[in-house]
């Protein structure tokens, strides 16, 4: 409990005098239904009776000064409570981690410079597992928790059904990470990403394998996922689109402990490239598995492959697997500051970490600029502003989808991904 000067409580009862009866009532007890108030030493009193009003107006000066010396007054500041959600736990946990690292760092640098409207912001985080019952549980505590913001989910499975909640609850959704078209496609006025889609990644990974493999055997997999087959869709429509046909098509059980067979079978046919659409623990099985048995298959993926979880899992079984994602953040010069924050605590921003904190960015200064929470005005700020955020100056289109570039391509080497040449 702070200590208040004596010259700080002879200001707020000398306000007092002026003050209506509510607002000298709210500032002399606890039980006023606003977002601020005060309490005189801890303590709960009975308010005046009407008639005592006036008397109890004078005599503020004196018990200001009396109270002064003897105790102390807490004030009770007004939070705004916000959200990020992701997979916290599970096999995805390396994609919850950049998310909430993301959001962390970023409220922290907002409040450090006086937060949204002249209130603190405060992080709630919510674990989804990438599972969409447990997400739409979560989104569903989220709004219990009256929060006006949700910086999240990663995977599309989550993120679709979550945001039916947000928008019913009247909640903003923007995701760092949700790729799949239909995200925004069929989301709200709400829904937001910070991310491109997987309708123009497919499209970068259609065009590449057709310029680069369109006389080799190709594989395309994906887990039956929302977002992984919905990349193994729209790639393998561009390349059909380029004249090339791939020699497999299927899916795989995502989580398998031993993809032994599977990649015997590839070898079998000869497949020369192997399109992933999926996740990076799947992947990393796959192309590991492969070097095992001295099988030279070209490994290539999409954006779920930026955590160092492929690496670990790979080792040197990696060196060369390719992937699209947007042009690298932690290269524009308006992260370079937050990149070296990051870096300081020992965590590098990589993959949606960035993403993430730029969701809040985003968020923050269209609040501002609309100079109110209101849903619809912050809706409208979103729509129609640019932010200087650390992904550069973006803007959102009319679907919610982020203005950005398009996606490019990194490789794995020695550890860390680089963009190809």
């Amino acid at each position: 409990m702070p200590n208040w000067s004596l010259h700080s409580l002879v200001a707020i009862c000398a306000l007092a005098a002026i003050y209506s009866e509510r607002q000298l009532l709210s500032l002399y007890g606890v039980t006023w239904e606003g977002r601020v108030g005060v309490v005189w030493g801890g303590a709960t009193a009975s308010p005046p009776r009407k008639g005592e009003l006036a008397m109890f107006k004078m005599k503020n000066l004196l018990v200001a000064v009396v109270i002064g010396t003897a105790t102390s007054v807490t004030l009770v500041h007004a939070e705004i409570l916000i959200a990020v959600a992701g997979p916290i736990t599970g096999e995805r946990a390396w994609r919850g981690e950049q998310l909430r690292q993301g959001a962390v760092m970023a409220v922290s640098d907002i409040n450090a410079a006086g937060g949204v409207l002249g209130e603190r912001v405060k992080l709630i985080v919510a674990d989804d597992a990438c599972d969409p019952e447990q997400a739409v549980v979560a989104a569903q505590k989220l709004v219990a928790d009256g929060v006006v913001f949700v910086d999240g989910h990663n995977c599309s499975s989550s993120s679709i059904p979550a945001s039916k909640v947000y928008e019913k609850a009247g909640i903003i959704q923007i995701s760092p990470a949700s790729t799949n078209p239909k995200f925004t496609d069929e989301g709200g006025a709400n829904v937001f990403r910070t991310c491109g889609r997987d309708d123009q990644q497919g499209i970068v990974a259609g065009n590449y394998l057709a310029d680069q493999w369109a006389e080799k055997k190709i594989a395309i997999l994906h887990d039956s996922e929302t977002y992984g087959q919905g990349l193994a869709d729209m790639t393998r429509r561009q390349l059909h689109r380029r004249g090339v046909t791939e020699t497999l098509y299927g899916t795989y059980e995502a989580g398998t402990v031993d993809y032994s067979g599977l990649i015997s079978e590839l070898k079998a046919e000869a497949i020369d490239v192997l399109y992933v659409g999926g996740y990076p623990s799947d992947a990393a099985l796959m192309i590991r598995e492969a070097r095992d048995i001295d099988y030279d298959l070209q490994l290539v993926s999409g954006d779920a492959m930026t955590t160092e979880e492929f690496w670990l899992a790979t080792g040197p079984a990696g060196e060369g697997s390719l992937f699209t994602f947007g042009p690298d953040p932690r290269q524009n010069p308006e992260a370079a500051k937050v990149v070296e924050q990051f870096r300081a605590k020992n965590f590098e921003p990589s993959g949606y970490t960035l993403n993430s904190y730029g969701a809040v960015q985003a968020w923050a200064q269209a609040v501002e600029m609309a100079g109110t929470l209101d849903l619809d005005a912050v809706i409208t700020s979103l729509r129609n502003n640019q932010f200087s955020t650390v992904l550069g100056n973006i803007r959102f289109d009319k679907k919610g989808d982020v203005t950005a570039p398009a996606y490019v391509w990194y490789k794995w080497t020695e550890g860390k991904y680089v963009l190809a040449k």
